[in-house]
């Protein structure tokens, strides 16, 4: 990270960095603690970029680790990207097998058209609405022409808006400052779209559990 890099990305790294360790332990049981609708999806993602090139997956935003391992399991080539030195640390830990990179979804050090796939869980919901054009782009440039992106998100709320957008200054007992924006599959299928990444699939499933807010995912490609 640079200090010409924007705000939120210093803001999100040095959050993740504080809170890393409690995240981890939160969150590194996936599958095991994920629904089964979001395993399938994962899933049938995987295939698709396995079938469609022999490039690897690129799970931006990969916290712990754990889907990456999941990804890996299938048989997919992959590796994983995380803004948070400390993340990346304990996801390199965690599975020494696997390759982890600190780095932004929105300027990724890969050349054109090297990926197969990208992959991003709950990872876009802290990147503000001005910056996912870029964003977006930047995924259309690393994938291969065919290449599918499968994007997971809390979802906002359709009968009110389009967005959401909740500030919080405290996680896990840490202070921090970290910025969500909740979005319905509709908006981000338009980003996209606009990033020449046409639309495939969109599934958006009611919370359950503690979850508070629907869980939307976004299947789209690059045209071949």
């Amino acid at each position: 990270m640079t200090d010409a890099q924007p705000e939120f990305l210093r803001a999100t790294r040095t959050s993740y960095d504080a809170i890393a360790p409690a995240y981890t332990d939160r969150f590194s049981d996936w599958p095991a603690d994920s629904h089964p609708l979001d395993r399938s999806l994962v899933t049938a993602f995987a295939e698709l970029a396995r079938d469609h090139s022999p490039a690897p997956v690129a799970d931006l935003g990969s916290g712990p680790g754990s889907v990456t391992a999941h990804l890996h399991a299938l048989g997919t080539p992959v590796f994983g990207v995380d803004l948070s030195p400390r993340m990346v640390d304990l996801a390199r830990r965690a599975h020494p097998e696997l390759r982890f990179h600190v780095g932004s979804m929105t300027s990724l050090d890969l050349p054109d058209e090297t990926l197969s796939g990208i992959l991003a869980l709950y990872s876009i919901i802290h990147i503000p609405t001005e910056h996912l054009a870029a964003t977006f782009a930047e995924f259309h440039r690393v994938l291969v022409p065919g290449g599918h992106v499968l994007l997971g998100f809390q979802s906002g709320r359709p009968d009110d808006h389009d967005e959401e957008h909740l500030h919080l200054a405290e996680r896990f007992g840490h202070e921090i400052s970290l910025d969500y924006y909740w979005r319905t599959p509709e908006a981000v299928a338009a980003h996209l779209d606009k990033a020449d990444l046409r639309l495939q699939a969109r599934v958006q499933r009611e919370p359950v559990g503690e979850e508070k807010y629907a869980r939307a995912f976004v299947l789209a490609r690059k045209q071949p």
